[in-house]
């Protein structure tokens, strides 16, 4: 839908992942006009919510609001796609983690004192049921398993268009727009008025309030702010063939599994895609414009070893599919929410990257409330429960160091 170069609009949007998607969906429901920009296109090939899938699970280990915000963010998914008739977007292929009594056993065991304090229904599984359950995976003599059957993937790319036709539905307009880098020195008494785009007519957005979610380019459009604050990391994913005939690693016969001691995690061959394996360790600093798509042969080595060790069966399984896309973190992997210190109605949204996907609908919620709560009173602050206090200052710029100590799994 093309820009009407005098509409002016409560919120624009600046990024339309997952994070920017639900945000503009719960702003709208909420009553406010709303713009929604993005430079390429939603969940488009360079974006870290793009791809073919991502997880969606309850266990965060000690970290209680991120399991909360999964327990609310997974009917509210299901929910969007009931109404658009897409189902099959969310696949309960239930969840696995292998646990180590000497590998961040504190992690697993904080895992399931949360569930179980949540009543998030899972099962724990001691080594010989995990080994008899699923023979396809090489267990260690002292692994362990914590299974979620009611968590599973995301079919990330489309989910996200899905939220975006959905909130087009509902009154947001969406435009492939390239924001250029707001100056301070274009506030207006400590507000930003307009927006420079780059697109063939160069329009300018007005709205009374902006949010920036745009995920790896955050510390492109803010530098000084955030080059600094927020890390994007090069990571490489790989879909391998499964045997011809072998059912043994589709669902239900394999879950989607996260093995902490090494660090992997992948899903089983759904939709006749391939097995995927991805290290979920932070790769090298890149730009998410110009960083080469093509898969590494150390990475892809890297993997192979990895399948040889714990799926044996696929060893010499052909690669049938790379993905090279990129985390955007913060320095210890909570999000970043807060507004900007130089433009009192621009909001910054991001490093949701690694673990963010699934929290789309929490995050759009959250957001959704400040921005309404910060349009009432400037008392509103103080309104907020002690609990709420404790969130605004986690995810606040504050807090966001320039060197990275990971603490969010």
């Amino acid at each position: 839908m093309p820009v009407e170069k005098s509409a002016s609009y409560d919120v624009a949007v600046i990024g339309a992942g997952v994070f920017g998607s639900w945000i503009a969906y719960c702003l709208r429901k909420a009553g406010a006009s709303v713009i929604l920009l993005d430079a390429y296109g939603p969940a488009h090939a360079r974006a870290s919510s793009g791809g073919e899938s991502r997880i969606i699970r309850m266990g965060y280990g000690p970290d209680e609001i991120y399991t909360r915000w999964s327990i609310r963010a997974l009917p509210l998914w299901q929910e969007l796609f009931a109404e658009a008739g897409r189902p099959e977007l969310f696949q309960r292929t239930g969840v696995l983690w292998i646990a180590d009594e000497s590998a961040r056993e504190s992690y697993a065991r904080d895992t399931i004192a949360t569930l179980t304090r949540l009543r998030v229904p899972f099962e724990k599984l001691s080594n010989a049921n995990l080994r008899h359950r699923y023979p396809q995976i090489a267990i260690d003599d002292t692994s362990y398993g914590i299974l979620e059957p009611s968590s599973g993937v995301l079919i990330a790319r489309r989910a996200v268009q899905c939220v975006v036709d959905q909130a087009q539905k509902i009154g947001v307009t969406y435009q492939i727009a390239a924001a250029q880098p707001p100056e301070p020195a274009t506030a207006l008494r400590g507000k930003l008025h307009e927006l420079a785009t780059t697109t063939v007519a160069a329009e300018k957005i007005s709205a009374s309030k902006f949010i920036f979610a745009c995920g790896p380019w955050l510390p492109k459009l803010f530098p000084t702010l955030l080059a600094n604050r927020i890390f994007t990391s090069r990571q490489e994913i790989f879909f391998f063939g499964v045997p011809p005939g072998d059912q043994r690693f589709q669902p239900p016969a394999l879950p989607t599994w996260l093995i902490l001691r090494d660090e992997f995690y992948g899903m089983p061959d759904l939709e006749s895609r391939g097995f995927k394996v991805a290290n979920d360790r932070h790769g090298p600093a890149v730009d998410p414009d110009t960083q080469s798509r093509i898969a590494t042969p150390e990475a892809l080595a890297a993997a192979r070893e990895f399948l040889a060790r714990r799926f044996p069966a696929l060893t010499n399984s052909p690669v049938v599919e790379t993905r090279v896309c990129q985390y955007e973190n913060t320095s210890n992997g909570d999000f970043l929410i807060d507004q900007h210190p130089d433009f009192e109605n621009v909001w910054l949204v991001g490093g949701g990257s690694g673990h963010g996907f699934k929290h789309g609908p929490s995050v759009g919620e959250y957001v959704t409330t400040r921005i309404l709560q910060s349009g009432v009173t400037s008392a509103a602050a103080s309104s907020l429960t002690p609990a709420a206090e404790q969130l605004e200052r986690r995810f606040s710029l504050a807090t966001k160091d320039s060197a990275q100590h990971r603490a969010v799994f």
